[in-house]
């Protein structure tokens, strides 16, 4: 796809960033964070831009998600996640704090879907929203708030735990894009199936 002829390229950089100690995040922190974010709510609204009502309900099988499921649940969790992000940015610095997790195990969760595994039922998709779009349009307005974080905080990230988690606050805030990003290829895995209507 044209949109995503730069992702290998983002792919790379982020992958291939240095690590950075505790303290205020550096400028290529920053940038990959705002960049990776920016690149999965663009990618998700372009998945799902222009899809059909049979397209957005097919299911592969009775127990596997629809695309709209797959968005509502994005809508669902992104607060949640959001939450920790906040909560864990009101918590003390812990000086010297090396997490477990590392930057490029983050990414690599976007990207790899060799392993599934089922979500807690606090973000399953609930029919709460009645429309795809309704999910994706809070989806996004919830976005704007991180890229404003993500673009303008001088909170020390990297040196606090997130609340209940093996990785700093940085490594969370990726996880968020990540994990959409994961989400994002689920949909063309929908999109693949034999079955998908054409319109």
């Amino acid at each position: 796809m044209r949109t995503l002829s730069a992702l290998p390229i983002l792919l790379a950089v982020l992958v291939h960033a240095a690590p950075a100690a505790a303290g205020s995040l550096t400028i290529g922190e920053r940038q990959r964070l705002v960049a990776h974010l920016e690149m999965t709510e663009h990618w998700l609204s372009t998945e799902v831009d222009g899809l059909s009502a049979a397209q957005l309900t097919f299911r592969p099988s009775p127990n596997t998600w629809s695309i709209k499921d797959v968005v509502e649940h994005l809508a669902i969790a992104e607060p949640q996640y959001w939450q920790q992000v906040q909560a864990s940015l009101k918590t003390p610095v812990t000086p010297g704090y090396k997490p477990e997790a590392t930057d490029a195990g983050i990414l690599w969760y976007g990207i790899d879907r060799t392993e599934r595994t089922t979500t807690g039922d606090a973000r399953v998709p609930d029919g709460r929203f009645k429309t795809a779009a309704e999910a994706l349009a809070s989806f996004t307005t919830l976005r704007a708030a991180m890229l404003t974080l993500a673009r303008e905080s001088q909170d020390d990230f990297r040196g606090r735990k997130l609340i209940e988690g093996n990785m700093d606050v940085y490594q969370w805030f990726l996880m968020i894009s990540t994990h959409a990003q994961r989400h994002i290829l689920q949909i063309q895995e929908i999109k693949g199936d034999k079955r998908y209507p054409k319109n």
